[in-house]
């Protein structure tokens, strides 16, 4: 029997984001600083206007969630697409954009001017934050972290809203993140973290993860460079252990690889038998219409996205067949 406990509103929220299998195939475009800088390198400018980011976001929006269970966006600059998401789920990011760098440990913050309640007023399914987190990092860091979850955690649970977690790891040891030595280092990371986060005094509701191995170093895969990390069957098995050191509903994130990685990484997690509960996918659908619509414009970026962009996501949706509902890993009022 599932041992996560939904509350009705928990439970309404996290239907209203997912398709009528119980899977989730949501479409993310919370991205801001980011954004905005590759908007601004394809343009050839310094800066882009915010009005850019937030056309970029509606036009997103508009057509892919014809395809998606949800859309996640940011109350920043995503709220005016929100309103064009064909009556499909919202999550809400409720964290700010990146991390002070100059500050050891990759820091979290919130939005200074939104809460939980603000969140869901402005239309909010789900509320998402996002951790940069290692179980590498410096003990104090992690508490501080720690700390900062069971907060955001209580906040969902006075208003009866889902939560969900999103964990992206990094490297304390000196490894560049698209390195041979961290490749080798990510399954502890993303297991450790999966497992810790899944404790109930964290309250996290889907943890959104990133997949437990780096796709290039994977020997026997079309997206294997040259550099082996790990064998195709010691691949699998790390998604395997993965997904079994947590009880929780998880999904897996693009983490800004191309549509044909991570069609391959999904089909690796469904060879793997890994109990996936979907995904929310933002890069490996859009990414490439960036340059279309910093050159040409919103007209044409448009006609990619009805185009390139559709294909992108339906791929994605093809490689969700293998994903089971998150509804076998709760307990619920009423599931119906």
């Amino acid at each position: 029997m599932p041992n996560n406990h939904l509350t009705p509103g928990k439970l309404a929220g996290l239907k209203a984001v997912s398709d009528p299998r119980g899977v989730i195939a949501a479409a993310a475009m919370d991205q801001r600083g980011s954004l905005k800088k590759s908007l601004a390198k394809e343009r050839g400018v310094s800066e882009v206007p915010d009005s850019a980011l937030i056309e970029f976001k509606e036009l997103v929006t508009e057509v892919l969630t014809k395809h998606a269970s949800a859309i996640l966006l940011d109350p920043e600059f995503g709220l005016p697409a929100a309103k064009r998401r064909n009556g499909k789920g919202l999550l809400l990011a409720y964290e700010k954009t990146g991390y002070d760098a100059a500050l050891p440990g990759r820091l979290p913050d919130l939005l200074d001017l939104w809460s939980v309640r603000r969140l869901k007023e402005a239309g909010a399914d789900c509320i998402k934050i996002l951790l940069y987190y290692t179980p590498f990092e410096k003990s104090h860091v992690n508490d501080h972290k720690q700390a900062w979850v069971e907060r955001i955690a209580d906040e969902c649970r006075a208003h009866d809203i889902p939560f969900f977690l999103e964990l992206v790891g990094y490297g304390v040891h000196g490894e560049e993140e698209k390195s041979l030595a961290y490749a080798k280092r990510k399954p502890e990371i993303v297991t450790g973290s999966m497992e810790e986060f899944g404790k109930e005094r964290y309250g996290v509701d889907v943890l959104k993860v990133e997949v437990p191995i780096q796709m290039e170093f994977v020997a026997g895969t079309r997206a294997f460079k040259g550099e082996q990390a790990y064998t195709r069957a010691e691949a699998l098995e790390h998604f395997r252990l993965s997904a079994s050191s947590t009880h929780k509903p998880f999904i897996y994130l693009s983490a800004g690889v191309s549509n044909p990685v991570f069609i391959e990484t999904l089909e690796l997690a469904a060879e793997s038998g890994a109990t996936f509960n979907g995904v929310l996918c933002g890069r490996a659908t859009w990414k490439d219409g960036i340059a279309v619509y910093a050159k040409q414009g919103a007209r044409a970026f448009e006609e990619w996205l009805n185009t390139k962009g559709v294909e992108n996501i339906e791929n994605v949706n093809k490689a969700l067949r293998a994903a089971t509902p998150w509804y076998d890993k709760v307990a619920a009022p009423a599931l119906v």
